[in-house]
């Protein structure tokens, strides 16, 4: 299950830090400038591969400005992991993610909400890499830093509170993980009303708990609700829709609602080559779905092509 990450709100934190106290003045917008508010609104619709060069020019910028170890490339290097991490490239975006933690604590503390953030997104590629020990306690203290700097219901611990969350269903403590998707959910449409496409991701994952506990028809809601709002921000074709379009057809398969089920994970795979390409490690998930679904009906030969395919896909993004 997709956990939140920490998608536009990295590059709304850069762009506070570029222009905090004590840092250069510009009487416009810089290149670097430039180049990550292009790369923030192509992160926002999905088009990682396009915002990928625009970020690498971004932080090579700043590098070249202020020196490999300045505050100032903090930012731009946690953009960049942010980015490889979208592109299914994890052990990149890990030394990405903690040279711009070693960077934050060293020049702003280790209490820094900006720590904070590069903590939230260390701690879900943890998650998604099974190492849920490791990603644990990165998400607990980002949730704590926030708390105390900010507030219990500020809207920006949202997303460690929702990847924490996804920690406890991957392993199947849906006990634990419900009520931090409902908190989660409650204060991003306080904050920003019931259309806020960031709130689509939990809803997803909120309905992945519901399905598990059998309440069908409330995770149907969610999920229909959850591509609506996504397609009203950002068209149909984006990875969250292909995510709720995988977990939709999953709840179809089921009811035994097997044609409706079909259809959705073929719409999901197609949604997810379109915009991340045919060998992105998200597809893994849905073409085992797939896969599944078919040996369930005993079409054993085309759940055999998925299984082979969903292998090589894993096999290429974790190579041994």
């Amino acid at each position: 299950m997709k956990a939140l990450k920490a998608s536009i709100c990295v590059v709304v934190t850069a762009l506070a830090l570029s222009l905090s106290p004590g840092t250069p003045s510009h009487a416009s917008e810089d290149e670097a400038g430039t180049l990550t508010r292009q790369m923030k609104e192509l992160y926002r619709a999905g088009k990682y591969t396009e915002a990928l060069p625009l970020a690498q020019k971004a932080l090579a910028l700043r590098e070249q400005e202020f020196g490999p170890d300045d505050a100032m490339v903090a930012m731009p290097l946690n953009d960049l992991g942010t980015i490889h991490y979208n592109l299914g490239q994890y052990p990149v975006a890990e030394l990405l993610y903690k040279r711009a933690l070693a960077i934050r604590e060293r020049t702003l503390g280790p209490e820094s909400t900006e720590v904070a953030t590069v903590l939230n997104n260390l701690g879900e590629l943890y998650r998604v890499e099974a190492h849920y020990a490791d990603a644990e306690p990165l998400l607990k203290r980002s949730i704590a830093i926030r708390q105390k700097a900010l507030g219990a219901n500020d809207p920006s611990i949202v997303m460690a509170m929702s990847n924490l969350a996804a920690v406890y269903s991957s392993q199947g403590r849906y006990d634990r993980s419900e009520p931090l998707f409902k908190r989660g959910l409650a204060i991003l449409q306080k904050a920003n009303g019931p259309d806020d496409p960031e709130a689509t991701v939990l809803m997803s994952n909120l309905a992945d708990a519901y399905i598990h506990g059998h309440r069908y028809a409330d995770a149907e809601r969610l999920l229909k609700r959850a591509m609506a709002v996504t397609e009203k921000a950002y068209g149909p074709d984006h990875p969250d829709i292909a995510q709720a379009q995988n977990n939709l057809a999953t709840l179809y398969a089921r009811q035994g609602r097997n044609n409706d089920a079909e259809r959705l994970y073929k719409q999901s795979v197609a949604t997810f080559e379109k915009t991340l390409g045919p060998d992105h490690p998200d597809l893994v998930d849905i073409l085992d779905n797939l896969a599944a679904f078919y040996k369930d009906q005993g079409r054993y030969a085309d759940a055999q092509q998925l299984f082979k395919r969903s292998a090589a896909i894993r096999a290429k993004a974790r190579p041994i």
